[in-house]
């Protein structure tokens, strides 16, 4: 004997546009929103708008927490020692040159690459549809009514 069970097709899931991965990750790097690229996508040095001026896209979903900071200490981490091991080994200075020339140059370069790494990380979830940027998501319902 056999048994079938009769269900309804799955409900097609509706046609969402495409978000194009690089754009978005250019646009973050350049601190613009994510999708039209004409908005400021942070308000101050590293708050991000909770929506965007011009396109009027919600960007308060964005959860960059610590990948910002780490990305920054990965990019200028080998910039840095490279360049300071080669003075080291070419010159031998003395211990205040390497003082007073790399804690600058290494407080300088953190200090600027962080809001355009952040600006990447937001438009990477943006272009993933990651935390509360897919419409269709718990997160961006939760999002809506609070």
């Amino acid at each position: 004997m056999t048994v079938q069970i009769l269900t309804a097709p799955p409900a097609a899931e509706p046609a969402r546009p495409a978000r194009d991965l690089w754009t978005a990750v250019r646009r973050g790097l350049m601190c613009r929103c994510p999708a039209c690229g004409e908005g400021r996508l942070f308000t101050s040095y590293l708050k991000v708008a909770p929506a965007c001026e011009r396109c009027g896209e919600e960007l308060h979903h964005h959860r960059a927490d610590d990948a910002p900071p780490y990305l920054t200490i990965m990019v200028v981490g080998h910039v840095i020692v490279p360049m300071l091991m080669w003075l080291e080994l070419a010159y031998e200075p003395a211990l205040w040159i390497h003082f007073v020339l790399w804690l600058p140059l290494t407080l300088a370069m953190s200090l600027l690459l962080l809001p355009p790494l952040k600006g990447v990380v937001v438009g990477y979830q943006w272009a993933m549809r990651m935390h509360g940027f897919d419409e269709l998501s718990d997160e961006y319902q939760q999002g809506r009514t609070t």
